[in-house]
């Protein structure tokens, strides 16, 4: 019997790693690092050089020396004499607050907007495609200067809410006034409090946090908690019986309830702005910067959206709303209960980038006087100590871990509303 013998071995040569289809993608990757090293190495040697020959040398110390200047809207106790760490952090919590209420309202907004984009009636349909367009092709920087303008151009000030005929009065039974200079709420007060708890004991970075406060979101949380273990249960009812129990006002009272006895039990009341001298004092105080940036961020956030929310609508077939209709399905029940939910695959992912893109622009917040984290630490701080190295390279790492949470956390709702293929 003939024996096949295999055919020998090539012996490896270097021209291997070019013309060969086992080698190349490596050695071009390899290529690629070792080109992206020796750039890192030529920017931090020739970052080095300079700051040596400028007299220069890279320290943080300078975050714990006083700040000396003020912040106009705080969410903390927060004084000139604080250092520039607790500054900054003032600053990052300013950026987090618009980013949170900027998201949120961006989101309803453009939820509606998109759903209504495609409404059969010619007009409303027009008309979100003016605000889309409107909106979507204009700067943010201008709608955010725009807004800001219009606020101080349009509302009162203080001294026309003074005198027995007030060209101005204040709203929602008289608990709320709306000035050029920004919007006064009541302010929640317990006569009962449990205290403080004090964080981080040092001079530089000393805060606080209302115990009742801890209290109440905990209670909160404990609630939802129970809302939701009451409609899993009744799911598991609906699918064993074909019934489902009613138990809207379970969930409800799980959460309504213990929230008024603790508030009761601390004593809640509220604490109403009132004119005194030239401005209003007391209250929760909402400054224009603030209320504009948000109002801005929104609408153009809502902008894009709302195309987000129009795709996703479209990439469902038609046939799912033909079939919802011919089983008697209205059809508002038909768009939050068939056409949403399997629209919510096409819609996540883009919507992650628009979240993404709103907590980078409110980085804009210094054209309008908000101190946001650009405005301090990237700002001020980075003008009074000249630390530009440090002040930029500390709020681009800020930047990039609230973008890598915000993606990280959206991701995992992704995943949790994506179709389950077999």
């Amino acid at each position: 019997m003939a024996t096949v013998t295999e055919p020998p071995k090539a012996d490896f040569r270097l021209s291997m790693l070019i013309y060969d289809t086992r080698y190349r993608s490596m050695t071009i990757q390899v290529v690629a690092l070792i080109g992206f090293l020796l750039l890192i190495g030529f920017l931090v040697s020739n970052t080095a050089q300079n700051l040596a020959t400028s007299g220069k040398t890279v320290s943080f110390g300078f975050l714990g020396e006083p700040a000396g200047y003020d912040i106009n809207q705080t969410l903390l106790e927060y004084s000139n004499q604080d250092s520039h760490l607790r500054a900054a952090f003032i600053g990052l919590l300013n950026t987090l607050l618009v980013a949170v209420l900027g998201c949120i309202t961006a989101t309803v907004i453009g939820v509606i907007v998109g759903v209504l984009r495609l409404s059969p009636n010619w007009l409303i349909g027009r008309l979100m495609t003016i605000y889309v367009e409107m909106f979507r092709n204009v700067p943010v920087l201008l709608w955010i200067v725009f807004a800001m303008a219009i606020l101080i151009e349009t509302l009162p000030a203080p001294s026309a809410f003074r005198g027995d005929d007030p060209e101005a009065t204040m709203k929602v039974f008289d608990t709320v006034a709306i000035t050029n200079r920004g919007v006064y709420l009541p302010e929640p007060l317990f006569s009962r409090t449990l205290g403080d708890i004090h964080f981080f004991g040092t001079s530089s970075m000393n805060f606080s946090v209302s115990i009742d406060l801890l209290l109440i979101v905990a209670v909160l949380i404990a609630g939802f908690i129970g809302a939701g273990i009451i409609k899993r249960r009744a799911d598991v009812t609906q699918e064993a019986t074909g019934v489902r129990p009613t138990t809207w006002y379970l969930r409800i009272g799980v959460v309504v309830v213990p929230l008024i006895v603790v508030l009761v039990a601390l004593g809640f009341h509220l604490g109403y702005p009132e004119l005194k001298g030239f401005n209003f004092q007391g209250g929760t105080y909402l400054r224009n910067s603030l209320i504009a940036l948000w109002l801005a961020l929104s609408l153009y956030t809502a902008a894009f959206i709302a195309e987000n929310v129009r795709a996703g609508i479209l990439a469902i077939s038609s046939g799912q709303t033909e079939a919802a209709g011919a089983l008697g399905l209205r059809p508002k029940r038909i768009m939050s209960l068939v056409v949403l939910p399997q629209a919510l695959r096409v819609i996540i992912p883009p919507l992650i980038s628009q979240y993404l893109n709103l907590t980078k622009n409110s980085s804009l917040a210094i054209a309008v006087g908000y101190m946001d984290l650009t405005g301090t630490l990237m700002g001020i701080t980075l003008n009074q100590t000249g630390k530009e190295l440090e002040t930029l390279l500390l709020g681009m790492l800020i930047y990039l871990i609230i973008s890598l949470a915000i993606s990280s956390l959206m991701n995992w709702y992704n995943n949790r509303v994506k179709l389950v293929e077999r």
